[in-house]
This record gives C-alpha cells, sequence and structure tokens, in this order.
C-alpha cells in the first residue's frame, strides 16, 4: 500500500536533487542548502497545518536526528553533484540510502514476500546500472566518494523518520527542518558566504609563449534562486510523501521505491544538459519501472 505515495516521492527527490545539483555547480553548496531549506520550511507549515498530528519529545527528537543526517547528507550530495557527473554520484548515494534502512527493516522484523524481495533485487541492480558507462577522472572519482558518504546521511534520514510515532503528523518534518535552516544558516554566517550573488564557469583565451589556449575561469552571476526554490519545494513534498509510505507499509520497501529517484536525474541530466545515455543507462530505466510495478502488485 506504500508503493503509489512511495512513487511520487522518488519523482519529487529527483527533481529537488537535479535543480540542487545545478544550483550548486553556481553557487556555494552551503548557500544553496539554507535557501531551499528554507523554501522548504515555508512549504511544510501548510502541509502541517492540513496533517495534524501529537508533538511529542519522540517525534521532536527523532525528527531532528533525522535531519542531522539528512542535511549532512545533502551538504555532501549537492557537493558531489556540483565537481562529479550526476548520473554516478545520484545512483550510488542513493544504493547506501537505501541498504541501511533496509538492513534495519529485516533486522526490526519486517517480513517480505518472495516476490518483493525480488523487487527490491531488480531496484538495486536497475539503481546499480545507472552508473555504467559515466566518465572516470579525478573530480569524477571526488563525486563517487562524497556520493558514498552522503548515502550513509540518507540512510540515517530514511531511518530516523521513519522510527517516528504514527500520530506525529509532521511535526518531526517541521522540527527537523527548523533546526536544519538554523545550523546551516550559522554556518553561512560564519564563513561570511555571499546570499546575492553566484558564479558561472566563462572560457576565456590566456596569452601563453606562442599562441593562446582557453581557460575555464569563474565570474559572478546572479545566484541561482530558482532552482534553489524549485529544489527546497520537491524536496520537502518528497519528505512527506516518503514519511506517510513509511507509516503506510514497509520501511524497507519504502526506502528501496524512494531510493529510485536517480533514474529521475539521469534522464533530467539527458533533457536539460543533454548527457548522453549509455544502452546500460536505459536498461536500468527498464528496470526502475519493472520493479516499480513489481513493487505495486506485491
Amino acid at each position: 500500500m506504500s508503493v503509489p505515495v512511495a512513487l511520487p516521492a522518488a519523482l519529487s527527490y529527483g527533481v529537488a536533487d537535479f535543480a540542487g545539483g545545478l544550483a550548486a555547480r553556481r553557487a556555494p553548496v552551503l548557500v544553496v542548502t539554507l535557501v531551499a531549506q528554507a523554501a522548504g520550511l515555508l512549504t511544510l507549515l501548510p502541509a502541517a497545518w492540513l496533517l495534524p498530528g501529537h508533538p511529542s519529545a519522540a517525534a521532536i527528537g527523532l525528527g531532528v536526528l533525522a535531519a542531522i543526517g539528512g542535511t549532512s547528507g545533502l551538504l555532501l550530495y549537492l557537493r558531489a553533484l556540483a565537481v562529479g557527473p550526476m548520473g554516478v554520484v545520484a545512483p550510488l548515494s542513493s544504493v547506501v540510502g537505501a541498504g541501511l534502512p533496509l538492513a534495519v527493516g529485516v533486522l526490526t522484523g519486517e517480513r517480505l514476500g518472495t516476490l518483493t524481495v525480488v523487487a527490491i533485487v531488480v531496484a538495486l541492480v536497475a539503481i546499480l546500472m545507472a552508473t555504467a558507462g559515466t566518465r572516470r577522472d579525478a573530480a569524477a572519482t571526488t563525486g563517487i566518494l562524497l556520493g558514498l558518504a552522503a548515502g550513509v546521511g540518507f540512510g540515517l534520514f530514511f531511518v530516523g523518520l521513519g522510527s517516528t510515532p504514527d500520530d506525529s503528523g509532521l511535526w518531526p518534518l517541521l522540527a527537523g527542518r527548523v533546526v536544519s535552516v538554523m545550523v546551516v544558516g550559522a554556518l553561512v554566517l560564519r564563513h561570511r558566504l555571499p546570499l546575492r550573488q553566484g558564479v558561472r564557469p566563462v572560457v576565456r583565451l590566456r596569452q601563453t609563449v606562442g599562441a593562446a589556449r582557453p581557460v575555464t575561469e569563474q565570474a559572478p552571476a546572479p545566484l541561482p534562486a530558482r532552482w534553489m526554490i524549485v529544489s527546497g519545494v520537491f524536496d520537502s513534498a518528497a519528505n512527506v510523501l516518503f514519511l506517510l509510505s513509511a507509516r503506510l507499509g514497509d520501511l524497507a520497501v519504502s526506502a528501496v521505491v524512494v531510493s529510485l529517484y536517480p533514474v529521475v536525474v539521469v534522464l533530467l541530466a539527458r533533457v536539460v544538459l543533454r548527457e548522453r545515455l549509455t544502452v546500460m543507462q536505459l536498461v536500468s530505466a527498464a528496470l526502475a519501472l519493472g520493479a516499480s510495478v513489481l513493487l505495486a502488485v506485491a
């Protein structure tokens, strides 16, 4: 019953990550995270009123702990998307992010049917195949390492959020987002990062001995606020949908379905950035669709 809610969450996470990754290429990661988190907080306020609950100490505490893991993961993830290929970073981070709650769910007694197990395996294979055929340079390696670390943060976020009381409504998300905005805001102020100016890559000719060669430099540019706001709004929507899906069904299944978001990132990178898709990545998208169907009928 959780799959119909988890699938839109995966779509929303994909859009949020893609938009945040684009913004992080033209602005400091901390600034991108602050604006996105603030936009997400404003999105949560009316949602919390529509889905009321009991703000217990357990709900607030688990929400804050989940937010610490999720915000740490987001900072690492946006940096990874900025320096590495999106088609590699997103799938690898999602494998780790899905694996941790999957293990916790099984260890805490969640019983998975045969068809569900097959669908989960297919989904994990789809996530891994989405990394096939992309570049492997120094920047890509850095992005991959940051993406794996981000996956740990995402996994802790999923586990923490899935452990909140069922009657807490959206209070865990709201409390966690408030703390996240405060912490990231303090970091932005400490590092005195500009909130009104971003950067953009500019290719200039630099004169050398005997010839001029092109050099890519960073030039001032308007802050990509639009992409930051899109990222924050869709991220909050995805968090709400994941929380509801985890309460409607198994944490393990919800986490794996939500972690199909890299397929969305890869497809958006193809359409918007014109990144080429390999045969393996196309097969990955087909497997992800098949896994979603299997989980829906399981």
